[in-house]
């Protein structure tokens, strides 16, 4: 019973930290959209203003930029927490021998 017990926590466990890698990469993806958004916002305005004598803020170059920079450091966040995983996992396995 306690060898079926193990089997099952070894399933459930890789699934349950699935969804939290999912959560985690959410507000990852939503902190830097914002804080791109922010930024780009406050140059664009800040560049028309300058440049041109104009307030005006370009929307579409802002949402793209930040939804791009939103995916790029998300995914680029992600990829060195699984790489810090698989280096925890190396390291035990050569500390267990």
């Amino acid at each position: 019973m306690l060898c079926l017990a193990k089997e099952v926590r070894h399933v459930i466990q890789p699934i349950g930290e699935e969804i939290m890698n999912i959560k985690k990469l959410a507000v990852e993806f939503v902190t830097v959209f914002v804080v791109a958004l922010v930024t780009i916002v406050l140059v664009t305005f800040l560049w028309n203003l300058i440049g041109y004598g104009e307030s005006t803020i370009d929307w579409e170059t802002s949402f793209s930029l930040a939804i791009i920079f939103g995916i790029i450091l998300s995914w680029m966040k992600l990829r060195e927490i699984k790489e810090k995983i698989r280096f925890s996992i190396i390291e035990n396995n050569r500390k267990k021998e």
